[in-house]
């Protein structure tokens, strides 16, 4: 497995698509049995077991039967990538099966990433892997930042498959994917909506975040994109189907949900309006909170456990919150510590000071001195990737998981230190976070989340520290008394809809905010 198993036991960055998709991406790409295909050069670089394979010669073979050309002769014209050497094979017995014999596939087993291609393609169409940055091997991703500039950040594998991808396009050549939506909002993506922008044109953008496409459940955001060596345009259609069959049912001809402003990065120009948005709302951070993450440690296993009693001294042991302490209403820490490599100070420990310390890192040194973050600094092997910083331990926060399917927002008194998968906010004392996390949870702000993020499967938008700075709240100094013990109560309670009778565009601008201290605006 190339790129390691997911919790399902399944390879990271396997997940098929579904054969009716297929055909109707095949069918919006204009790939059909109707027309003559003999010359139409096709290339599916990540091929699988062969889902986009296996109907690209069964329309061949029929435009050969219909236009009377050499179905032999033509499947030259079709080109299939796949980096597994043990999923190429499957590849090549389920496309064998279906050619005659004397036909073999062109199977190029290897990298598509980091093979040379010395032809360009009228077609380019698949489901490339989805690989979070943190499993793509490190070797590979230094490669892959040196050769495509759209790979920044934290970038999934699928961002560069679209760089090589256009790239191979011929002059009249269509690459068309089944892939994430996530690049047309998130910041990893901004290099590559300014490539596509300036220099292909965006065909059409159907959006399938709801829709049941692949052969498993997975959570995901997924969308066709089809982008062409056309002139580039200033505008892209953007379509939003709910489910399967709307997809199936889809044409080009239906009116777009929007039509996408893409001279600018912010290709969704969401622009909200109303009293509300105009005079009384201000950003988190600047209302002078603090927005961060949780620490990633580079290896859990080791830094992150239930038995430390004994093992490591007592002071360096921090209460650690995961997102499943956090997945219900109430907090449930599970038990897990955080073993602290840091000082107040923010510098790493003197080991000699700490023997139990010392020589529970020692007998974890050849793992731990493995790990990227520690080959940049060999001396400081035994540090996290993140710094942690102790005072954040006892400051009052609010706890948002990456993603969370409850609507509730948790607040920690100064208890916890948070983990790599929960976003946190800080600045206030207790009162106010939790103040804040009642503004959180209203409908008023939760509309924002899901216009301006992405969201996973079942419509649940992810808390990502992007995301909370783009949200427009009210100022919570501004707020009134009544208001805020209103607030407060109806959030110990748990109470959403008086939250959103508190918390909604017009109460922002009439009700509760008192006379003078609007000024504050």
């Amino acid at each position: 497995m190339t790129h390691g198993k997911r919790a399902n036991g399944k390879a990271h960055g396997v997940v098929n698509t579904k054969k009716s998709v297929v055909k109707k991406m095949l069918d919006l790409a204009g790939y059909c049995a109707d027309k003559d295909l003999r010359e139409v050069r096709v290339l599916e670089p990540a091929a699988g077991t062969g889902a986009f394979a296996l109907e690209i010669f069964a329309r061949l073979y029929e435009s050969a039967k219909k236009f009377e050309f050499s179905f032999a002769e033509a499947t030259t014209n079709i080109f299939l990538c796949e980096i597994d050497l043990f999923i190429a094979e499957i590849l090549r017995q389920n496309v064998t099966q279906f050619l005659p014999d004397e036909i073999m596939p062109q199977i190029i087993i290897g990298d598509f990433l980091l093979t040379d291609f010395e032809e360009k393609y009228d077609l380019i169409i698949s489901n490339p892997p989805y690989v979070r940055h943190e499993n793509i091997p490190q070797r590979a991703k230094k490669t892959y930042k040196k050769n495509f500039a759209t790979f920044t950040h934290r970038s999934d594998l699928y961002i560069p498959f679209y760089e090589k991808g256009l790239n191979l396009l011929n002059e009249k050549g269509l690459l068309s994917y089944v892939c994430s939506n996530r690049w047309l909002k998130n910041q990893y993506g901004k290099k590559l909506r300014q490539l596509t922008a300036t220099r292909y044109k965006i065909e059409y953008i159907v959006d399938l975040e709801n829709a049941d496409i692949f052969e498993e459940e997975v959570l995901g955001y997924p969308a066709v994109t089809a982008v062409s060596k056309n002139t580039p345009n200033k505008k892209a259609n953007y379509y939003k189907i709910g489910d399967l069959s709307g997809f199936l049912n889809f044409s080009r001809k239906q009116t777009p949900q929007r039509i996408l402003g893409i001279s600018s990065n912010d290709w969704f120009g969401y622009r909200f309006t109303g009293a509300a948005f105009e005079k009384n709302l201000k950003s988190i951070e600047e209302q002078n909170f603090k927005i961060g993450i949780g620490v990633a440690t580079g290896r859990d296993a080791l830094f992150i456990g239930k038995k430390f009693s004994g093992i490591i001294e007592e002071e360096l042991l921090l209460p650690l919150l995961k997102a499943k302490d956090v997945s219900g209403v109430d907090i449930e820490w599970q038990g897990n510590y955080l073993i602290n490599p840091y000082a107040e100070n923010g510098k790493l420990i003197d080991l000699q000071k700490y023997p139990l310390a010392k020589k529970y890192f020692n007998s974890h040194q050849k793992e731990l001195s493995q790990r990227h973050t520690a080959k940049k600094n060999p001396t400081k092997w035994y540090k996290t990737i993140d710094r942690v910083c102790p005072a954040l331990l006892k400051k009052p926060k609010v706890i948002l998981p990456d993603i969370s399917k409850s609507r509730f927002i948790h607040t920690d008194a100064g208890i916890y230190y948070p983990h790599h998968n929960l976003y946190y906010i800080t600045g206030g004392n207790y009162a106010e976070m939790c103040l804040l996390a009642a503004v959180l949870m209203s409908d008023f702000v939760y509309r924002q989340l899901l216009a301006t993020g992405n969201k996973m499967n079942g419509g649940y938008p992810r808390w990502q520290s992007q995301n909370l700075r783009k949200l427009q709240i009210p100022v919570l100094s501004a707020f009134s008394e009544e208001l805020k013990n209103e607030l407060l109560t109806a959030y110990r309670q748990n109470n959403s809809l008086r939250i959103n009778e508190l918390i909604n565009e017009n109460s922002l601008v009439d009700l509760h905010l008192k006379e003078e201290q609007l000024a504050l605006f």
